[in-house]
């Protein structure tokens, strides 16, 4: 399928990204919808996870000659068999575009190509790398922005009869939780026809071991502080980054972050080793000229020019450390490690952990009480081991009838 049209950032407040067509017009249909999230309080990340759904989408239009007003539920299944046995193109190194392409913003990518490792376990971290095919999340993800995009065109009276991507026939006339008991936790009704079944996936967490050797192995005081400030604080990795400077209190030993969800202000608690690593970072880069401001940036580059620190700059610095132990692991992953080295902590209640980790329900929190893979593995051993033991020692025969065991215990002493 030609990888034309593009999602486009656009620095505007008011409309953060646009949906350019080949010809380089603004998709208007798309417009009214990221409008309509903008009107919901949706981040622009979200809109930004949406319309790259939606580019998927409007590709696979363009390539079958079809206006998206007029697509059919044919259309929509086809669709979901095409994102399930194509191979994902995989993006050239920005440093390896040429000026011209740089210039006109179009960012390469190799066809048919396979990465390294596609799809295997790590050997250090048990997670599998990212595999050739476009994972059942990412599929999940765009049935259901999709599906919203055209409920939203059919409520303005703007896209077609029907929505080509339905909900199941036996659910789509039925009324949600219809014979739920209101005391049991909710159930997915309102699954789509052609959305995959997503695997349950248990948060991983670093073990401590692993993680100081991550941590040995960065190379500035900012990044030391920042994964001091994840590891302990739970926060997401966008929260932390986009705090200011008077964000950081160190004399409460907290910082304000803007929650991803409510949009909220909350003061969340650090450990006194992150607002070390902070201060000695803050004084390193003020030192070399990097603005101060109480409304500015907390973390910036650290190089010249000097500009705020964003999350895919975070990432790199990430991944450079991980390919040191020849790990995978992600900047998420250090909420999981807080989040489990909180709850295992019998003196810290789980609603406590809930509200640092500022989660809707608590079932969400309860996650992290699950033991990690490593964990339950050396249980089990451990138990074929006692199994082991208990075969190479067997059972005394018990005494023959007529004994009374008690006194046999006081005669050659009770065994031990």
């Amino acid at each position: 399928m030609p990888l034309v049209g593009r999602l486009e950032e656009t620095g505007w407040e008011s409309e953060p990204y646009q949906l350019i067509d080949p010809a380089g017009v603004v998709q208007d249909s798309v417009a009214l919808y990221f409008a309509e999230l903008q009107g919901a309080q949706r981040p622009a990340s979200t809109i930004r996870s949406y319309g790259m759904d939606l580019l998927r989408w409007f590709r696979f239009l363009w390539a079958i000659d079809v206006e998206w007003n007029r697509a059919e539920r044919a259309n929509a299944r086809d669709f979901a068999r095409w994102l399930r046995l194509v191979d994902k193109p995989v993006r050239v190194h920005w440093r390896q575009v040429d000026d011209t392409s740089r210039a006109a913003g179009v960012v390469p990518v190799v066809k048919g190509a396979v990465r390294a490792g596609a799809g295997e376990l790590n050997a250090v971290t048990g997670k599998p790398s990212p595999g050739r095919k476009y994972a059942a999340s990412t599929r999940a993800h765009c049935e259901t922005v999709l599906r919203a995009f055209y409920d939203f065109h059919l409520e303005a009276g703007n896209g077609p009869v029907i929505n080509p991507f339905p909900l199941v026939r036996s659910r789509g006339s039925a009324r949600a939780h219809a014979h739920q008991n209101p005391m049991d936790a909710p159930r997915n009704e309102r699954k789509g026809r052609y959305r995959p079944t997503v695997p349950k996936r248990i948060p991983r967490r670093i073990p401590d071991e692993k993680f100081n050797e991550l941590f040995a192995g960065l190379r500035s005081h900012r990044d030391r502080a920042l994964l001091a400030f994840w590891v302990s604080s739970g926060a997401r990795s966008e929260e932390l980054i986009t705090c200011r400077e008077r964000d950081p209190s160190p004399g409460e030993q907290v910082i304000t972050v803007i929650r991803k969800g409510t949009r909220d202000q909350q003061k969340v608690p650090a450990s006194p080793d992150a607002f070390v690593w902070l201060r000695l970072y803050q004084e390193e880069a003020w030192a070399k000229g990097v603005p101060r401001g109480r409304t500015g940036a907390l973390w910036w580059t650290l190089r010249r020019p000097w500009r705020p620190l964003n999350y895919a700059a975070a990432r790199a610095m990430f991944d450079r450390a991980n390919e040191l132990l020849g790990a995978n692991w992600t900047l998420h992953d250090l909420r999981h490690t807080a989040s489990y080295r909180m709850a295992d902590d019998p003196k810290l209640s789980l609603t406590d952990v809930q509200w640092v980790l500022a989660h809707a329900r608590l079932s969400t929190t309860q996650l992290y009480l699950t033991p990690s893979p490593d964990e339950v593995i050396a249980k089990v051993r451990a138990h074929h081991e006692r199994r082991t033991r208990e075969a190479e020692r067997p059972t005394p025969t018990p005494p023959a009838e007529g004994y009374n065991p008690a006194s046999l215990d006081v005669l050659f002493g009770a065994s031990r």
